[in-house]
């Protein structure tokens, strides 16, 4: 048996049949691009496959040695790879600069970091991992763009190339090169996707004969952002390499097209749904992030639960009978936040804190758990085991703490308070929940009003505008 195939058996008996299914099929046939910066949404519509079911399968593939995965930064504005790394561990805090865009970003987990999958050389080697062999074009679709740009296939892609692009050269490590070629009056953006070096030209004014001449050196250092003004006519560039690694400068011309293109996106895997994906936490929990690493998250929506009186229902009940229904009770929010796309972070005795990448989850969690605790004390002609929640959203940091990842901040301080209010089974969720459009067609469609109130929490000096969902 060959290693793809071991590797596979071993998948198999932790993924979905399906997931696997495809999975294997991907490997044996897929062309080398399919199997490089895998958008796992994109697989799962492909495939006809639930995207919880594609996302844990993929997991399990990285868990087994299948694929690798790959935590790439992302420019919000062109969709570019800043930088890419193996875990959430190569995310600095500092701030990123795109020389295409000539614009910089905090780095954040909801939308700048992309993750995607990439086969692992040992199972099968493909022409991205040796990137500097790439075709131009190829390594600009492959290792430039991420996998959020709806790129065209093809001869469409082809002629595109055609019209945005008035020339490109391909310069090898410490090679200098000369390029003549007449520019037509636009705006003219020299880009190298290798070191992502840029320079604007304005191209502008009466046409000229005369040569006109434009240096440009690529250096290990830095990449160089630059405006330039230029008549449209003949120019001579004078290109240098002073890098380790062969550079690839194009001449684009930045016009609506390019701009439509850069616009049109698809739905990726965000490192914010991930760190909130409970299979990822099961698996890669002690290797997520460094202890002194703080990762932005610019909204997080938090669940907090806690049983009501549970010494008193210890008390009544026994220790053992009180543990197994305590255990039973941790199953059904292990189960329904899973299944909500959301992820169980601690549990603190009797306590539990849930993360989701929207409120929309946290409220459709909430309201099967409730559900559920409803079934578990008819189960047992009793209602004595009564649980509190209480909801928000907003910012927070994501950190290290006891060896696994946790959050920091106020919207946790203020999640954990709102659930205090709860007294019955009633769920108490803040004002950003509520509103929030989906959360609101779900309370809508349960046939359920919730109540406004302002709040003073202990610890967070202004009142806090919090609703009650009976």
């Amino acid at each position: 048996m060959s290693e793809m195939e071991t590797r596979l058996h071993l998948l198999a008996q932790a993924a979905d049949a399906d997931v696997v299914a495809a999975i294997g099929a991907l490997l044996r046939t897929g062309p080398d691009p399919a199997l490089n910066r895998v958008n796992v949404f994109d697989f799962a519509e492909r495939h006809n496959i639930r995207e919880e079911k594609a996302v844990a399968g993929f997991l399990h593939a990285a868990r087994v040695g299948l694929f690798d995965l790959a935590w790439n930064i992302l420019c919000p504005g062109c969709g570019g790879v800043l930088n890419s790394g193996a875990s959430m561990k190569s995310i600095r805090e500092t701030t990123y600069n795109c020389s295409l865009c000539a614009a910089g970003y905090e780095p954040s987990l909801d939308d700048m970091v992309e993750v995607s999958f990439m086969v692992n050389p040992r199972v099968r080697r493909i022409a991205a991992h040796d990137p500097d062999t790439l075709p131009i074009w190829d390594y600009s679709r492959q290792m430039f763009w991420s996998s959020g740009i709806e790129l065209p296939e093809g001869e469409a892609f082809d002629e595109l190339i055609g019209r945005l692009v008035i020339d490109a050269v391909e310069i090898a490590p410490g090679e200098k090169m000369i390029l003549s070629i007449p520019l037509p009056e636009a705006f003219v953006i020299l880009f190298d996707p290798v070191s992502h070096a840029a320079h604007f030209l304005e191209v502008a004014g009466a046409p000229t004969r005369e040569r006109q001449d434009m240096s440009v050196v690529f250096d290990r250092t830095h990449a160089p952002t630059g405006r330039h003004q230029l008549r449209p006519g003949p120019v001579r560039f004078s290109f240098e390499n002073r890098t380790d690694r062969r550079v690839l400068p194009g001449l684009y011309i930045a016009g609506d097209e390019l701009h439509h293109l850069l616009g049109h996106r698809r739905r990726y895997l965000t490192g914010k749904q991930l760190v909130t994906n409970q299979t990822f936490n099961d698996i890669f929990r002690t290797s997520t992030i460094d202890v002194d690493q703080r990762l932005k998250l610019t909204s997080l929506t938090f669940l907090f639960t806690d049983l009501k009186g549970s010494t008193a229902f210890y008390e009544a009940v026994g220790d053992l009978v009180a543990y197994d229904l305590v255990k039973a009770h941790f199953r059904v929010l292990e189960e329904i936040v899973a299944a909500e796309r959301g992820c169980v972070v601690k549990t603190i005795g009797d306590a539990v804190m849930a993360t989701f990448p929207t409120p929309d989850r946290g409220v459709a969690a909430s309201l099967k758990i409730r559900e559920a605790m409803h079934g578990l004390n008819a189960s047992r002609r009793a209602e004595d085991l009564v649980l509190k929640m209480g909801l928000h959203e907003g910012p927070c940091l994501a950190v290290a703490l006891n060896d696994r990842l946790d959050y920091f901040g106020q919207t946790v301080n203020i999640a954990a308070r709102v659930q205090g209010l709860a007294q019955s089974q009633a769920i108490y969720a803040t004002e950003p929940v509520v509103v929030d459009p989906a959360s609101a067609a779900i309370i809508a469609a349960a046939g359920l009003s919730p109540v406004a109130q302002t709040r003073m929490l202990r610890g967070i000096g202004a009142a806090v505008n919090v609703y009650e969902i009976p």
